[in-house]
This record gives structure tokens, sequence and C-alpha cells, in this order.
């Protein structure tokens, strides 16, 4: 017990001891801080010179995170703006592009219209002279057709004989064929004198053959039997010898 007890109070008076040289610097401190202010400074209260004595702190930690905000906000403005200005480029080469398609079709229309506008007026030109050519060019005769007949026979020989200005009528030619013939172009005189002398007269007009061939009308058969042809060539000799067929009223 004597020992433990000793023990005891040379703990306390060790922590004691201790306590008082912790005081003693302390107060030592102080006096040192009260020495070096100087004599004509204000007090400062308690509270402002601890915090005036306490070191500052900053932290990184913040300003960074604003400034890398900051920095978003510009880069999306940034961005943001590049993005309307492209659009706006976009949209500007759009109308550029459509205003120079509807020059180019404007363009191609009018030339098309210039071309189809020529193309009319070459077309009314050449119609204009196919129309003055028309009205100069004398009309192609019709293709006329005759009857098979005696009627038929006479009306064209009359036509071919106006074209050779060959002289004679309807009722001139009507009258002798009657007389000659009666209308048979088969006809053929074989107790006359030409009969007698081998050259008979034949057709319906009863022509020589001699006569036939002297005064035979081009465009015409050469055949003495032929109606047509047998006509014409005895009009034509008429022509030359009385003036006319119509002015025959006998053998000729």
């Amino acid at each position: 017990m004597p020992k433990y007890t000793a023990l005891l109070r040379g703990r306390a008076l060790a922590t004691s001891h201790r306590a008082g040289i912790a005081g003693v610097a302390a107060l030592g401190a102080a006096a040192l801080a009260i020495s070096a202010a100087p004599s004509s400074a204000q007090s400062t209260p308690s509270h402002e010179a601890a915090a005036s004595a306490a070191p500052v702190k900053y932290s990184t930690q913040r300003i960074e995170g604003i400034k890398v905000q900051v920095t978003d906000q510009m880069a999306g403005q940034q961005l943001k703006a590049e993005a309307i200005a492209a659009k706006k480029q976009a949209a500007d080469d759009a109308a550029a592009k459509k205003r120079e398609a509807a020059e180019g079709g404007g363009k191609a229309a009018h030339k098309a219209q210039e071309k189809k506008a020529a193309a009319e007026a070459g077309k009314s030109r050449g119609g204009d002279r196919s129309a003055s050519r028309s009205a100069h060019r004398p009309a192609a005769p019709a293709h006329k057709s005759y009857a098979n007949n005696l009627d038929g026979w006479i009306r064209e020989s009359l036509d071919i004989m106006d074209k050779h200005d060959i002289p004679g009528s309807y009722s001139g030619l009507h009258r002798n064929i009657m007389r000659e013939s009666s209308g048979n172009p088969r006809a053929i005189n074989d107790w006359d004198i030409n009969a007698i002398n081998g050259i008979p007269s034949k057709g319906l007009l009863q022509v020589i053959p001699p006569t036939f061939k002297t005064y035979h009308v081009p465009g015409t058969s050469w055949n003495i039997y032929d109606p047509v042809a047998n006509i014409t060539a005895a009009c034509n000799y008429a022509a030359h010898r009385y003036g006319s067929m119509d002015n025959v009223d006998s053998a000729y």
C-alpha cells in the first residue's frame, strides 16, 4: 500500500508540473505579444484577432468547377452560334440553287419557246410559199372518165382535139359518123374505089389507112378501128382539107 500510494502521488505531481509549465509558457507568449504590439494601436477584439491570425485557406476545387462550367457555357454558345451560321449558310445555298434552277428552267423554257416560234414561223413561211406555188401552179386536170359508147367516144375525141387546136363540134362529128358508119367502129367499105384499090375505108368516119397514118393525133391509139383514134385522125384530116369536120356533108 505505501508503494502504491507513493506511485499515485508521483504521477499527480508530474501532471501538475506539466500543467504548470504549460501555463507559464502561455503567459510568456501572451506577454511577448503584448509587448510587441505598438502602443498607438487600438485594441482589437479577441475574435477579430483570432480571425486575423488564422491562416487563409483557398480551395481549388470550387474555382476549378466554376471555370469548367463557364468554359462549357462558352463552348456551348459557340457551338450554337456555329450551328445557326451553318443552318443559315445551308438555307442560303438552297435558295441560291433554287434560283439557279428557276433561272435555268426559265432560260430553257424561253429557248424552247423561241425554237417553237421559229419552227412555227418557218412552217408558216413554208406554208405561204407552198400556197404561193399552189396559187401559181395550174391545177392538174382531173381524170375524166368517158362512157364506152358513141357519146363517150365523141366527147373524148373533142377534148383531145381541143388540146391540139383541131376544130369541130359534137353535132358535126355525130352527123358525119352516122352517115359514114351508123356508129359502128368496126365498119369497113369493101365496094368503093378505095376498096378496089386495096385500101378500104375503115372505122366510124371511114378513114383509109394512109390518111389515118398521116393525120394520126399523138396520145391516141395506132389502131385504125379504135373509136377515139379514128375520129380524131379523120377530124384532123378534115380540118386541113375543109377547115373543119362541121363543113363536111358527104363523102370526103
